[in-house]
């Protein structure tokens, strides 16, 4: 990754049309036709993700560690939504966003994510060698 001191402060967005089957009803989560919680979660992750695009090395992605969610409103199929994330802090390979999530004006959700810097290929071969030792 780039140098902390150019990464810092980083900005992504990510937007979503909810369709009826990413509602809590659908989901099983819940009898409400309102967003379900991990959607708001993945747009924010997404936000994130797009935050980096430009600053990460090849063979380089990030992995979430650590989430924390705050659900202040909710939407309804066919709200278009959308989400944006702002890096805060470099600790090692571990990078901290905070996010918020809007309808329009109107906020519905806000989180702190972590994710880790990690090689692919490294971070893959490790994931597999895990599950056949587990077998």
């Amino acid at each position: 990754m780039k140098s902390a001191d150019e990464v810092l402060g980083a900005v992504g967005f990510s937007v979503m049309t909810v369709r009826p089957g990413d509602t809590c009803v659908t989901m099983g989560v819940s009898d409400l036709p309102v967003v379900a919680p991990s959607h708001y979660l993945t747009l924010m992750e997404n936000a994130c993700v797009a935050s980096l695009s430009e600053y990460l090395d090849s063979g380089e992605t990030t992995f979430l560690t650590h989430s924390a969610l705050e659900i202040v409103g909710s939407a309804t199929a066919g709200a278009e939504i959308r989400a944006n994330s702002r890096l805060i802090e470099i600790d090692g390979r571990q990078l901290t966003f905070t996010c918020d999530v809007y309808d329009g004006e109107r906020h519905l959700a806000q989180a702190q994510i972590k994710r880790a810097t990690v090689e692919r290929l490294s971070f893959l071969a490790r994931t597999a060698a895990q599950s056949l030792i587990n077998e």
